[in-house]
């Protein structure tokens, strides 16, 4: 037997102790201390905006996570410190892969549906931030850090110059030959009717079933009630939901949500 080759026991034995050495050796680093110890560790995490900008006393990554699973709600403005955090998240790489990979989810469930054929399988996209960007918008105005201004807004929504999101297009272009027909349900008054579908068009929504925008008659409702009300609707004539896709979670709560909602990310602004 060659001395130099530890035997199965001495191995064994070697790899219990590991981790008490390691231990051992951790708690020396750390001066005993419980609070110094996290602190080392805790320079091994990310405390920087999207733009590499540290956040003090706050983490907007952190923010941001809580508020796309909806456990941070009701919320007014995007935090002064995550301004810049936000603007870098929504104009970057990583808005556009976290909403393609809602996309890719949604086109392959729809890619396994068995349709009825009698043009009555329906998909519900909400318009603003789902189908339609206003991030020329937001850019100027905070990125949701501004109180928002529904006079300011609706002078930018009325130039009718919203680009379409890229996955969403993308989206809406492989429902279609599916056998799937689109209905718009948004929250803009019917007042913007023309400008809306205007705007779709030159986005490159060309056609669709129905475009749902709030008459005057829902002004006191909220959105989950209002879109839920519509979704009724729809029902009732005869539609049947297949997917239902918004930026908010008011656009896929409530009643009638159809057979599978799609919740795309938002940071900038909450609906309740």
């Amino acid at each position: 037997m060659d001395v130099s080759t530890p035997t199965a026991p001495i191995l064994f034995k070697m790899r219990l102790l590991f981790p008490l050495l390691l231990a051992a050796v951790v708690a020396a680093a750390t001066t005993g201390s419980e609070e110094e110890f996290l602190n080392q560790i805790h320079t091994l995490r990310p405390r920087h905006g999207a733009g590499g900008t540290p956040v003090q006393g706050l983490s907007c990554l952190s923010w941001r996570l809580g508020v796309e699973a909806h456990n941070v709600i009701n919320w007014k403005t995007v935090p002064q410190e995550c301004e810049d955090y936000v603007g870098h998240y929504m104009l970057g790489h990583q808005y556009r892969k976290d909403s393609e990979t809602v996309v890719n989810e949604a086109l392959v469930y729809a890619q396994s549906l068995h349709l009825g054929g009698d043009g009555k399988d329906i998909w519900v996209f909400d318009i603003d931030e789902t189908t339609l960007s206003n991030l020329p918008y937001y850019a100027n105005h905070g990125f949701g850090v501004e109180p928002y201004n529904s006079t300011q807004f609706n002078v930018w929504v009325d130039v009718g110059e919203a680009p379409a999101l890229p996955e969403s297009l993308k989206l809406y272009g492989k429902l279609l030959p599916l056998g799937l027909k689109v209905v718009f349900i948004t929250g803009r008054p019917e007042s913007q009717r023309n400008v809306t579908t205007n705007n779709l068009r030159k986005a490159g929504y060309h056609t669709w079933e129905k475009l749902i925008l709030k008459s005057s008659d829902y002004t006191s409702y909220t959105a989950v009630a209002y879109k839920s009300i519509q979704r009724k609707i729809l029902e009732k004539n005869g539609y049947r939901i297949a997917g239902n896709m918004g930026d908010q979670w008011s656009d896929i709560l409530g009643t009638h949500v159809g057979n599978r909602t799609f919740k795309l990310p938002d940071p900038m602004y909450y609906i309740s």
